[in-house]
């Protein structure tokens, strides 16, 4: 049932802890960024592709919503082997699916095969969105680990964001190159430049599965494996000794979940609330409004007067914002708490989708008001909603079934995705735009109250005193 931490006599130096925590949590990221640029760099090949091929309509929708699916597939089975056969084995597995995806991408010749390689690489961002927060919050000790979590979300932004940089200037150059006569470069660099766009994700699948050989195992799944010197070692050397200590006060439950065990654990009187908690925050995050701002934010900003020239650089813009205001979580995460900090996030959503309502149904959106609303929104979003939920997932199941437990958040949150994204052209189209956000707006109300309710304060606590919590 418990164990006894190997603790040195000697405090672990904090600058030489702090650098190894560093890298694991850079190296585990790299499973965001790619998430991140995997998702979005679709948005300048799809135009250059559909004109390549001559897709129709139902062709385009599978190329694009392949990815979607192998997410769904990557999340449905990445839990339970996570849970069989560790944390770090599914790392390896993602970095590995991503980098034969971006090459697949690159040089294969048929649609069908490019499609098969969208999905490979759909599956491994569904693995990838399951694992490395998990990850990262079984790695960081308990005074960090809602910030460390959170770099996830950065980098998923960062992501996005140098996806539309390396699109943008991609096709930059491949216009300025195309019929100068400049044969000596390559046809992936001018007719098919959207190979290189593809290609250009090979880089960080390369650093992120050569980084997976310098960070060890998740110390606490080697624990429940029966391996506790091991486990012991790492948390030592990833602590200062007095976490180290206080660690112990609470000890870890050592053994796997016996088979069968999983659903009668989850749905126990004591975990049903985590479960809920688990299933409400991702699905309250598609349903933010999230869709219908990016949707409109070229339109927004260019009727804002932003004088913009083509949508790529509206997407950096909002890319940009994005990134930026996801610091203001990492800042204050771990000293707000994620209770707080989700409820000033929630309200504040809930006003600016409110005020953005206002300003498409009185045809208010030539001015910067709109331009406002919308930046306040996705401020909001940025620090509270769209990282809180991968932080609170990694800290609320028990240990024991952690990886399937998350992979049920996780997939609630690719199901909503794709049922906010046939949604809203419905909703824009049925009941205009005002309406469109307003509907939003009630959602971020419903998803304040719910967290009002249920959420309690997980900062500062480690993962074994909240599975405690809920026990009792």
């Amino acid at each position: 049932m418990s164990y006894s931490a190997v603790i040195p006599e000697q405090e672990v130096p904090v600058n030489k802890s702090f650098r190894y925590l560093t890298l694991i949590t850079l190296v585990a990221s790299l499973g965001g960024f790619l998430f991140g640029f995997d998702m979005a760099v679709i948005s300048g090949v799809l135009p250059l592709v559909q004109k390549q091929f001559a897709l129709t309509a139902a062709q385009e929708g599978w190329f694009v919503s392949s990815a979607l699916l192998g997410c769904m597939a990557g999340v449905a089975f990445s839990g339970e082997l996570a849970d069989r056969h560790g944390r770090k084995k599914m790392l390896y597995l993602s970095a590995i699916l991503f980098l034969l995806s971006a090459l697949g991408c690159a040089v294969l010749p048929s649609l069908s095969w490019i499609i098969a390689a969208r999905f490979m690489g759909g599956v491994g961002i569904g693995v990838a969105s399951n694992v490395v927060p998990l990850y990262i919050s079984e790695i960081a000790p308990a005074r960090h680990r809602g910030r460390l979590v959170t770099y996830y979300q950065l980098a998923l932004t960062f992501g996005i964001l140098i996806a539309y940089l390396t699109n943008a200037m991609l096709l930059h150059y491949s216009l300025k190159y195309q019929g100068t006569g400049a044969s000596f470069l390559p046809v992936f660099l001018t007719s098919e430049v959207w190979r290189s766009m593809f290609a250009v994700g090979v880089i960080p699948a390369l650093l992120f599965l050569i980084g997976l050989f310098l960070v060890p195992e998740s110390p606490r799944w080697l624990i429940q494996q029966g391996r506790g010197v091991e486990g012991d070692a790492i948390l030592a050397r990833l602590n200062t000794r007095q976490e180290a200590i206080q660690h112990t006060a609470t000890p870890v439950q050592a053994g796997a979940a016996p088979e069968g065990s999983f659903y009668k654990e989850l749905f126990s009187p004591g975990m049903r609330k985590a479960l809920l908690i688990g299933i409400l925050l991702p699905l309250f995050s598609q349903f933010s409004g999230i869709n219908a701002i990016i949707y409109y934010g070229p339109t927004i900003l260019s009727n804002a007067g932003a004088s913009l020239s083509n949508s790529l650089i509206s997407q950096v813009i909002f890319g940009v914002a994005n990134m930026l205001f996801t610091l203001i979580a990492i800042w204050k995460v771990d000293s707000l708490g994620r209770r707080t900090l989700y409820l000033i996030g929630t309200a504040g959503a809930t006003i600016a989708l409110f005020l953005t309502g206002i300003c498409f149904y009185t045809g208010a959106t030539t001015g910067m008001v709109v331009l406002v609303c919308v930046m306040m929104f996705l401020a909001c979003f940025a620090f509270s909603i769209g990282p809180l939920k991968f932080v609170v997932a990694g800290e609320i199941f028990p240990g024991r079934i952690r990886g399937r437990a998350m992979a049920i958040s996780i997939m609630t949150m690719w199901v909503a995705d794709t049922i906010v994204g046939q949604l809203t052209p419905i909703l824009l189209k049925q009941i205009g735009t005002g309406a469109t956000f307003w509907f939003f707006a009630g959602c971020c109300l419903v998803a304040f109250g719910v967290v009002w309710k249920l959420l309690p304060e997980t900062k500062g606590k480690s993962l074994e005193q909240i599975e405690h919590t809920w026990q009792h």
